[in-house]
């Protein structure tokens, strides 16, 4: 099993698919990834040498921001934006949609679960 940026990629799928398994990572950065190695994106992960998959990890950890560096980077984006109290800073705050999406009737993954109104007896 090949780890590369601490994770451990599933042997049995394709080298460009099994990229993907890594934060940071998606389809087309994973395939000009195999690209710049040389690497047949076809081939599957176990079948591949140690030398393929050293040039791999190299490539990624020389020219590529990935996993905690990169949720690192994100979330001091959002604290910036919360600290400068900009408009998608107050919405980061509240956990209100921040790009403009409607909130009257959906946005039910950012408010959370309904808040019913209080009976009083």
């Amino acid at each position: 099993m090949a780890r590369i940026a601490g994770v451990d990629l599933p042997n049995d799928k394709r080298a460009d698919v099994a990229l993907t398994y890594i934060f940071g990572i998606g389809r087309t950065k994973a395939e000009r990834i195999c690209d710049a190695c040389k690497v047949d994106r076809a081939r599957k992960i176990k079948e591949l040498s140690d030398q393929e998959v050293r040039a791999i990890r190299e490539e990624i950890n020389n020219n590529h921001k990935v996993e905690g560096p990169l949720r690192t980077e994100i979330q001091m984006n959002i604290k910036r934006l919360m600290d400068i109290r900009c408009y998608r800073g107050l919405r980061h705050r509240r956990g209100l949609p921040v790009h403009g999406q409607n909130t009257k009737n959906n946005a039910r993954t950012r408010k959370g679960k309904k808040k019913g109104a209080i009976k009083r007896k």
